[in-house]
């Protein structure tokens, strides 16, 4: 792993995947993207079985730095990325709708489901719930919420038990964070109260889930609020203290996009790594060693999105790939919404 400095740019994490084939000279696919890069090697490992002759680039950054520099990089015309992986779905989307991105007439493309496909340029390949997670021993004697109104009633009553042990993403920091609290305010009338009571009960605030899921497979924290559920489920594999809840009033499902961008280096490959992402096989790998659910109507299996559709259905609320979802890029919006958030958590 390598360290690669950017001007202007937080350092970006930097993997390099040498071609299966050996050739000192293959041609480098460059990826740029939110997932962590070791929860990414299954995927960029399948994609090199079946492209041998490919090396592959990875640089894992944040999603508000994947978009700025594939803007920046562009308007001075330079090249960037020949694929963008990112759990910002607005950001992503903003891409493509400002002419960041390049049209990909893909295998998958008039199978995929609709929601998920914004005119072939950006692809919905994830189907992730924003979920509640918990430390299993501190609620051995107490139900663990399963809903808003639990998770309220809880921090009234615990709260100065659990005081500092309650944690979420810090909205300003984290875009999926951001997006998940929006979301919450279109869905939830009362969300302001849930605000309060994380207030109330010190909510510690985080920029990414590793942070807040570390401290609650040790103990240190007894809940986290709107945890991305790809990650959690992968803490939980491994750390068997972490319990995952699907919150049963309603539960936000976000999609991480992939798209290629226009002034992609190599777009031929971008294209390919896309299409892989789409594929049964990409799928599958995403679905079974990522512990991430596969959007794809042909994989079939528990973590997918048809089965967790068919399993919950309407509890399930998946944020549509569409131009929607630049509403609370409107900075006055966005400003506001933060504004409010800040004040309802100091008022307590």
């Amino acid at each position: 792993m390598l360290l690669a400095f950017w001007p202007g740019f937080a350092l970006a994490d930097q993997a390099f995947y040498p071609a299966k084939s050996g050739q000192a000279d293959a041609a480098v696919l460059t990826v740029y993207s939110s997932l962590d890069e070791p929860l990414a090697r299954p995927m960029i490992r399948g994609f090199q079985d079946a492209n041998p002759d490919v090396a592959v680039k990875y640089e894992d950054m944040l999603t508000g730095d994947i978009y700025d520099r594939i803007v920046k990089e562009t308007d001075a015309g330079e090249k960037t990325a020949d694929f963008a992986f990112s759990s910002a779905m607005d950001l992503q989307v903003k891409l493509s709708n400002d002419g960041y991105a390049q049209v990909s007439n893909l295998p998958m493309s008039a199978a995929w489901p609709k929601w998920a496909n914004w005119r072939n340029t950006a692809y919905a390949l994830t189907f992730e719930p924003a979920v509640f997670v918990y430390h299993k021993p501190s609620f051995v004697h107490e139900p663990v919420p399963s809903s808003r109104a639990e998770f309220v009633d809880y921090l009234k009553r615990k709260g100065n038990k659990v005081y500092g042990r309650i944690s979420t993403y810090d909205i300003e920091r984290s875009g999926v964070g951001f997006l998940f609290m929006a979301r919450d305010q279109e869905q939830f009338g009362d969300i302001w109260s849930v605000i309060g009571a994380m207030g109330a009960a010190g909510v510690k605030l985080y920029s990414t889930s590793s942070a807040i899921l570390e401290r609650v497979a040790d103990g240190r924290f007894v809940l986290g609020y709107n945890i991305l559920g790809s990650y959690a489920a992968d803490w939980a594999s491994r750390y068997p203290d972490v319990g995952i809840v699907l919150p049963k009033d309603y539960t936000v499902v976000m999609s991480r996009i992939g798209l290629v961008p226009q002034a992609a280096a190599e777009p031929e490959l971008g294209r390919r790594y896309l299409a892989f992402f789409m594929s049964k096989a990409g799928q599958t790998i995403m679905a079974r060693e990522l512990q991430i659910p596969a959007v794809s109507p042909e994989v079939a299996g528990e973590n997918t999105a048809n089965t967790l559709q068919e399993l919950l259905g309407a509890q399930l609320r998946p944020v549509p790939v569409s131009p929607g979802l630049m509403v609370y890029l409107d900075q006055v919006k966005r400003a506001r919404l933060i504004a409010h958030w800040n004040e309802v958590l100091r008022a307590q």
